[in-house]
């Protein structure tokens, strides 16, 4: 299982973990793609195509824009 908090908006969950999975699976999976969210995986800063292991801890970190 892979558990993912999204920082700032009342989510938690866990995922089940599926072999290749990536970082950008899992911002999909939240509600969320690369161009809107960062992800931190174990406390470290993840790209999009970095892999996830089983047991993994995922933060996604919205990203803010406007003028």
């Amino acid at each position: 299982m892979i558990k993912v908090r999204v920082i700032g908006r009342k989510i938690e969950r866990e995922l089940e973990y599926q072999k290749g999975m990536k970082v950008k699976d899992i911002l999909r999976a939240v509600g969320f793609n690369t161009e809107s969210a960062i992800a931190k995986v174990n406390g470290k800063v993840a790209l999009e195509d970095d892999p996830i292991n089983d047991n993994d801890y995922v933060e996604v970190i919205p990203v803010v824009s406007g003028g």
